[in-house]
């Protein structure tokens, strides 16, 4: 029975790291006001904001986090919704400190990034984001 105590353990310490990381996937956070110029994605800047969503085509969760936030602005006029590929844009990437896919990062109407969620997006979390920006 004792030999099972630490593995008992280690599996409840495991469990704990393991939902508290999946509870911080696609949580919009405050984003570095870093700026991100117009050519370097190859879009242009929307006139309230521009969301830009990296993915990668073999990640499953890109697909799902593209079709949340592509419905969520998909009647907006004032947003421009950019779909980066993070394996061909790799100095970007790195620029911008882009960890993992799908990352999602909200610029203001100049560029500069306002907020950022990695993973997918929670629908309520983007529409209440975007209605605050």
């Amino acid at each position: 029975m004792e030999s099972l105590l630490p593995l008992l353990l280690l599996i409840s310490i495991t469990s704990v790291i393991g939902l508290t990381l999946r509870a911080k996937k696609g949580v919009i956070k405050k984003g570095s006001r870093l700026k991100i110029s117009e050519g370097e994605f190859a879009g242009k800047y929307g006139s309230r904001l521009t969301i830009l969503q990296f993915s990668t085509t073999f990640c499953s969760e890109c697909r799902t986090a593209k079709a949340i936030v592509k419905d969520v602005v998909k009647d907006s006029k004032d947003i421009t919704y950019v779909e980066v590929d993070a394996e061909s844009n790799l100095d970007l990437v790195r620029r911008i400190d882009i960890r993992s896919t799908p990352t999602t990062i909200f610029l203001d109407s100049k560029g500069f990034e306002i907020a950022r969620a990695k993973g997918a997006p929670k629908r309520d979390q983007l529409i209440k984001a975007i209605k605050a920006i």
